[in-house]
Formats: structure tokens, sequence, C-alpha cells
């Protein structure tokens, strides 16, 4: 018997490297083509290290380049560690939002919307931001009963997904109403850890990316503060 009965797989959801379109300010979405940076390549280099103390039953991975670039160096440390796709935990299809830069997006209508009530959000020629949510959240539902099955309730597996696909299952595993996930910020190549059970979700960890420099004020701060969310997923520290 099963001395933890309530006991779920652990979820560590990372999210993709930097990458090119995070440096030129432009909205990916799911362009093709989009690669890592130097600076993206090198995270994703680090991350065997960083994950090392950590039993791994397999990883998932959104489809698109720059997540199976960042997975490129864990499974190459991991012998025999299996990576599934999964077109659920894809990039949010911003639709004509793709391809644009952040600071032309802005003054789009759509922005306040997307900022402040994103339950009402529908991109054009895309998705909305509930059916975003959804998909992602059925999918790690499904791999967690998978996981478990197949590997006890102990066990963990990693998932490389997109910004705001990250920030939308911390809100569901929070209970936090999706209005509310701008709120939440996770940097390129951060850890987030969900433990789940048969009752509740815990997170164990939230953008993890072992290193705080980002914490530190600027030299010269001279801009305003940054109070809007940036769609997809910031570039992370400078």
């Amino acid at each position: 018997m099963d001395a933890y009965p309530g006991r779920m797989p652990t979820l560590i959801l990372v999210r993709h490297g930097r990458s090119t379109a995070n440096t030129d300010g432009v909205l990916a979405g799911r362009l093709p083509g989009v690669a890592l940076d130097e600076r993206g390549r090198a995270q994703a280099a680090a991350l065997p290290d960083r994950l090392a103390a950590v039993p791994l039953a397999l990883a998932v991975s959104s489809p698109l380049q720059r997540c199976a670039q960042t997975l490129a160096p864990l499974l190459a440390a991991r012998d025999g560690l299996e990576v599934h796709e999964d077109e659920r935990i894809v990039e949010c299809d911003y639709g004509d939002w793709s391809g644009r830069k952040l600071s032309e997006l802005a003054d789009e209508p759509l922005m306040q919307v997307v900022q402040q009530h994103p339950t009402a959000a529908a991109f054009p020629g895309g998705e909305s931001m509930r059916q975003m949510q959804h998909r992602a959240a059925e999918a790690v539902r499904e791999w967690n009963a998978r996981v478990e099955r197949d590997f006890g309730p102990h066990a963990a597996y990693v998932m490389c997904s997109h910004g705001d696909i990250i920030k939308s299952l911390v809100a569901d595993a929070l209970g936090l109403h999706l209005d509310l996930f701008q709120r939440i910020s996770v940097e390129p190549c951060s850890v987030t850890a969900i433990r789940y059970t048969r009752l509740r979700p815990f997170l164990v960890r939230l953008g993890d990316t072992g290193d705080l420099s980002s914490l530190a004020p600027p030299a010269a701060p001279s801009e305003p503060e940054q109070s809007e969310a940036t769609v997809g997923g910031d570039a992370g520290a400078p």
C-alpha cells in the first residue's frame, strides 16, 4: 500500500531559453524558424546541471524549435530519456499579431484587454486566452495520469513550453482566475515546479533561474516602471 495515497507526479515546467524573437522584441507566436539566441543556447546548456539531482520519468515538449533546442542538452545528458511532442502545450495562437513588434502592439485596443481582462481576449485570426489555458491544463492532467500509471506517484517529469502557457498553468494550479495571470512572471529557461496531489496542487518553485541578478535595481534608472506584462513572456535579465 502506498504510504502517500494522495501523492501524484511532480511537473517541472521549463520555459524555452531566450530566443531571437525575445531579443528583437517580436511576438513570435507559432512562426517557424524562431531559434534560441546565444544566451538562450547557454541557458539550455546549463539546464542538465540544474536538474541533475532530479530523476526524470520523461520529457514533454512543445513542437516549436526553440523548445526542442532547449531540451536537446538535457536529452543528450540523460541517456534513454524519452521526449514526447504535444501540440496542446504549443505557444498561444496570436493570429494576426504573430511576427509583429511588441512596441507596435502596445497601442492596439485589444492589448488593454489582454493585460486587464484576458478571459475576454481573443486574438484576431488566432485563439482566445481561455482556449490556451484549457488545452494546456487538460494536457497536464492527462500527462499526470500517464506518468503516475507508468512510473508511480512519486515520479517527476519535465515539460518545455512557453511563457503564457506556463503562467496559465501556474494560475490553474493556484486556483487563480485567468484575469490575474499577468501578475505572474517566468523568465527564459526558468524552472517552475508543481507537485500534484489528489486534493490540490502545490506550487513549489516559480520562475527559478538560479540567477538573482535580475532582481537588482538598474544602475541608472531612467525609464518609468513597467507595469504591463510582456505578451508571450519577456526576454529576462540582460
